[in-house]
């Protein structure tokens, strides 16, 4: 089995959705301590031709509490506006829209939740099957392990061949720490992937809804297959 095991990301960029495909089973890191000024609550989208974040409120955000623990104050009038008025004139804006509204609109007060209910259902949209759980509610006996000891116990629950890891965690774990314990650990790192964004200058990771704003399903294919396993 090859198993992926990563934080929740609000709308991610392209290469988490690479993460979801390549494995067979897909963990939300939903319990470990909330990442501040990461991508948990917030991505990027093309406005105007420049770079623009989308942000979900929280409050009481902090390191010292896990992701699961903090709530989102309701500002979804907000993104629903910034994201309309920056994809309306779009190609597939008529087809991505009514998931993008479905995922802002899931009635949550928690940051976990919105964000692991963009994923699935991004994941639903593009047809990627990888099954998911919840390290918070499926891996809860392993939540008094730290950092690498804790992924290698999630893994051998998982009788897990291969640990599939974005490429920022090779400057995080060791390959021989995880082979001692009959792991293979990879790093997923994406390609090259462009397409036309109007008649702008390409601008690279922006948030899924980006991607699927500008291109069919059946292009988007190919990209999330667009990556190398080091």
């Amino acid at each position: 089995m090859k198993l992926g095991i990563m934080q929740p990301y609000f709308l991610p960029y392209i290469g988490y959705f690479q993460l979801v495909k390549a494995a067979d089973k897909f963990i939300f890191y939903d319990d470990v301590n909330y990442i501040k000024n990461g991508w948990i609550n917030r991505n990027r989208i093309l406005l105007k031709g420049e770079a623009h974040y989308i942000t979900v409120n929280q409050k009481g955000a902090s390191p010292n509490k896990h992701i699961n623990e903090i709530e989102i104050i309701d500002n979804r009038n907000k993104l629903r506006k910034t994201i309309i008025s920056a994809y309306n004139k779009a190609p597939y804006f008529k087809d991505a829209w009514p998931l993008i509204e479905k995922i802002i609109e899931f009635q949550t007060n928690k940051i976990s939740e919105l964000a692991e209910y963009s994923v699935i259902q991004t994941c639903k949209y593009l047809g990627i099957n990888t099954k998911f759980e919840f390290s918070s509610k499926d891996y809860r006996q392993t939540s008094n392990l730290k950092l690498e000891k804790r992924l290698i116990a999630i893994c051998n629950i998982n009788k897990a061949s291969e640990y599939i890891n974005p490429i920022g965690g090779i400057e995080l774990y060791e390959k021989k720490t995880f082979f001692k314990e009959g792991i293979n650990l990879s790093f997923l790192k994406t390609g090259s992937i462009t397409y036309r964004q109007f008649n702008n200058a390409f601008i690279e990771n922006l948030s899924i809804i980006d991607v699927i704003m500008f291109n069919s399903k059946e292009r988007i294919n190919p990209m999330l297959d667009c990556f190398n396993l080091l």
